[in-house]
């Protein structure tokens, strides 16, 4: 990725215009709750944002990330410990795909409306040169084969690995290398063509 073009957000960094929900209420006390729960907060945040990045709409993740903690518990009983994250992951990327197709890929908000939802604060330059790479970020993935969101966000957002993101996603490692591949040969366009559009409007 060349870094002149988009600094991506680290992972860790909290979205102020995003508005992550509170995490999961106090589950009881019996053994399959409580590792219920410790999967959900070890995970919670990127689960978020990698469905928040493949085009979920902010009024639907509540409920999109409550389907993906049902899921989780009813199948308790047959997700291996060591495979709790690929589990996760990869019904989130499921969860994701009905969700935007139940949508009909509607954007919720137009682009342009993203900054109402900006802090309203005062903010540094440094802030403020973040928020508009948040936007671009978003109207390039607005426009990216989900198939190739999902990697793209994965290694280059979250930052993990191909091996892991072929084991979230079950797909071979050739597969991922591909999609990252393409992903960022149609990252680099888009950004190369909306900031040619946008200087042509100056």
């Amino acid at each position: 990725m060349h870094p002149e073009i988009l600094t991506l957000p680290h992972a860790d960094e909290r979205w102020p215009s995003e508005g992550a929900p509170a995490r999961v209420a106090e589950a009881p006390t019996d053994t399959q709750s409580q590792r219920l729960r410790a999967m959900v907060d070890a995970h919670f945040d990127p689960l978020w944002r990698f469905m928040r990045r493949l085009g979920v709409a902010t009024m639907d993740l509540d409920d999109a990330m409550q389907e993906v903690i049902m899921i989780a518990a009813s199948r308790l009983d047959v997700i291996p410990k060591e495979s709790e994250k690929a589990f996760l992951f990869g019904t989130a990327f499921r969860v994701a795909s009905e969700w935007r197709r139940f949508r009909g890929g509607r954007r919720e908000v137009a682009l342009e409306h993203l900054a109402e939802h900006e802090d309203p604060m005062p903010v540094a330059d440094a802030l403020l040169d973040q928020a508009r790479a948040r936007t671009l970020l978003d109207r390039v993935l607005e426009e990216m084969p989900l198939d190739l969101r999902a990697v793209f966000t994965l290694y280059e957002i979250e930052e993990l690995t191909m091996a892991e993101i072929a084991s979230l996603l079950e797909l071979p490692a050739g597969t991922v290398a591909s999609r990252l591949r393409r992903g960022r040969e149609l990252f680099e366009s888009q950004v190369a063509r909306l900031q040619a559009r946008s200087t042509r409007t100056r």
